[in-house]
């Protein structure tokens, strides 16, 4: 569904470059762009079933790492032709993308540990004592994807200007077009105004941040949870003490992960416009997000696989 509708506005967008533009140029890009759609998620279902990972995020992976060869031969290519000052420059953006490498892994992978107690329970003639354990939190819940809505949505208006341009501008869509236009520009991190681009899209990395964490814990929930377990955050109360607790340590943990992604988003791009290096535009936040969290993904699986391999040699032995 969601294929098609991006692929109606992209051939429409597409038809003044094409040689026979109409119905059926616009009928045969929804087909091709539809069906392989179909087939990738397909090909991805099909590694999630038979191989190890996810099918989508591998498939993501591998299409980034592809780029990179090539990246980092520009990249040294650069540095070999350049002077002094463009080496300083190569190494400069190197280590910032390192530095950025090192935290991601760091924020994927920090959780905040809320301590609970289980109470004492008897189940026959047995006294289970009192048990301590621990509610991870996430530092990021939301991965990658609110950078993903955030560009999304600061991409739409260029989108929808682009759609709304040339033959298909006249009458009642040519005020609207020119309105998205502006706001194009305003969007434009290269624009007169990179600033407002800066701030919207910080501002739309935490909100998403916030909602999208939204979705995946309800405290409320977790506070239920708990109580029908018969556990309990030590000096909290269950209950709506409970929910309210674990919502303030959620949303401080939000913040801190939306700040982290703002400066992943924002960082890389304004070292590139500072050194004038660009050989690593292609690699942007979100690739980065995306190597970094699949990778760590992966090697999860393919370690809890090794183990429950090893754990049914010894039990056949």
């Amino acid at each position: 569904g969601w294929s098609v509708i991006q692929s109606i506005g992209l051939s429409l967008w597409a038809q003044r470059f094409a040689v026979e533009p109409g119905a059926f140029f616009v009928f045969e890009t929804v087909l091709a762009l539809t069906a392989g759609s179909m087939f990738v998620m397909w090909l991805s279902e099909l590694i999630t079933e038979r191989g190890i990972g996810n099918g989508a995020s591998l498939l993501i992976f591998v299409n980034i790492v592809a780029v990179l060869p090539r990246t980092l031969g520009q990249t040294i290519e650069l540095a070999q032709t350049g002077g002094r000052e463009t080496v300083g420059k190569v190494i400069v953006l190197l280590l910032v993308f390192l530095v950025m490498i090192v935290g991601i892994v760091f924020v994927q992978e920090g959780s905040r540990r809320i301590p609970i107690i289980t109470a004492r329970r008897q189940v026959g003639k047995r006294l289970y004592r009192e048990r301590k354990n621990y509610l991870p939190l996430r530092l990021n819940q939301g991965g990658v994807m609110p950078i993903i809505f955030a560009s999304a949505v600061l991409i739409l208006p260029t989108s929808l200007a682009g759609i709304t341009s040339g033959e298909n501008s006249n009458g009642l869509l040519a005020p609207i077009n020119q309105v998205l236009i502006q706001i194009a520009n305003y969007l434009n991190p290269n624009g007169q105004t990179p600033w407002v681009y800066v701030a919207v899209y910080l501002v739309l990395i935490l909100f998403f941040s916030y909602f999208y964490a939204s979705l995946i814990i309800n405290p409320v929930d977790m506070s239920q949870n708990l109580k029908k377990m018969g556990a309990s955050i030590p000096g909290i109360r269950p209950g709506r003490a409970t929910s309210e607790y674990i919502e303030r340590v959620l949303n401080r943990l939000t913040l801190l992960g939306a700040i982290f992604l703002g400066l992943v988003a924002v960082v890389p791009t304004a070292v590139e416009s500072a050194t004038g290096v660009t050989t690593f535009r292609g690699l942007g936040a979100t690739s980065l997000l995306i190597l970094v969290g699949v990778a760590i993904d992966t090697a999860k699986q393919i370690q809890t696989y090794v183990i429950s391999q090893r754990y049914e040699g010894m039990v056949k032995q």
